[in-house]
């Protein structure tokens, strides 16, 4: 299983926020590609990005972070971007300056039809970004409550062609209050494509638990506020989950 740290971009810095509260946004650090370069150090094998800003205006507005955190990583590792991607040539643009995946939220649950688009067009680059309140999808940078159920978009995006969902349970992300282990499960099970586990991973006996499910298709899971806050030691976690289960291909 993948640890996969986050970068979250807010004015061009490292933050946190609290159930995506913008006004809570805690900083660690004011030069993002640095930290990249840190948790590469620390061993890890993917990069979780997301443009806050852009998640709100529907719109890129972190790019020059973004840049230098390709840039700084190079060819390491791969590097999963979401955040205000609402259409095909934001899309070519990061995969240009190489972006590894791009993650369609929001516009994958208002505009559908762009989200079939852009993994016709980029077949093996597309992953979706679904995150749930009670087992009902949020919009609009957390904003907007819809009445669609998680598990049946994600059944839906998987015949669009999607490499992967990442599921946030809202009501944890941030809280440092323990992943939801039961509602990942219950998303991933009747899927063929894996899933990413993301929101309230505190520690490792949260590593713990996640790893015994993985067989159930949770291929990673995103650490963000934990490893910033030292209540997870991103490498231990990873040895761990190396530990329990084979490494997974990148």
């Amino acid at each position: 299983m993948l640890i996969i740290p986050a970068i979250d971009l807010k004015d061009g810095q490292c933050v946190r926020l609290k159930q995506g509260e913008m006004e809570g946004a805690t900083v660690f650090s004011d030069d993002p590609a640095a930290m990249a370069q840190h948790w590469l150090a620390q061993g890890a094998r993917r990069l979780h990005l997301v443009d806050l800003n852009g998640a709100f205006a529907g719109k890129p507005k972190n790019e020059e972070a973004i840049r230098a955190i390709v840039k700084a990583v190079g060819d390491d590792v791969p590097v999963q971007l979401g955040g205000g991607i609402r259409d095909l040539d934001t899309i070519e643009r990061y995969l240009d300056i190489g972006i590894s995946y791009v993650i369609i939220g929001t516009a994958a649950v208002k505009v559908p039809g762009f989200l079939h688009e852009a993994c016709d067009a980029f077949p093996g680059h597309v992953m979706v970004g679904l995150d749930a309140k009670g087992g009902k999808v949020a919009v609009d940078g957390w904003s907007k409550l819809t009445g669609h159920e998680v598990c049946d978009l994600a059944k839906r995006f998987e015949g669009y062609g999607v490499e992967a969902i990442i599921y946030t349970d809202i009501g944890r992300d941030g809280m440092l209050s323990g992943v939801n282990i039961e509602a990942t499960v219950e998303l991933a099970r009747p899927l063929h494509i894996p899933v990413i586990a993301s929101g309230g991973i505190t520690n490792l006996d949260d590593m713990r638990r996640l790893c015994e499910v993985e067989s159930e298709g949770i291929m990673g899971a995103i650490t963000g506020r934990a490893i910033y806050e030292g209540t997870l030691d991103f490498r231990a976690a990873q040895s761990l989950a190396d530990e329990l289960s084979p490494p997974l291909p990148l």
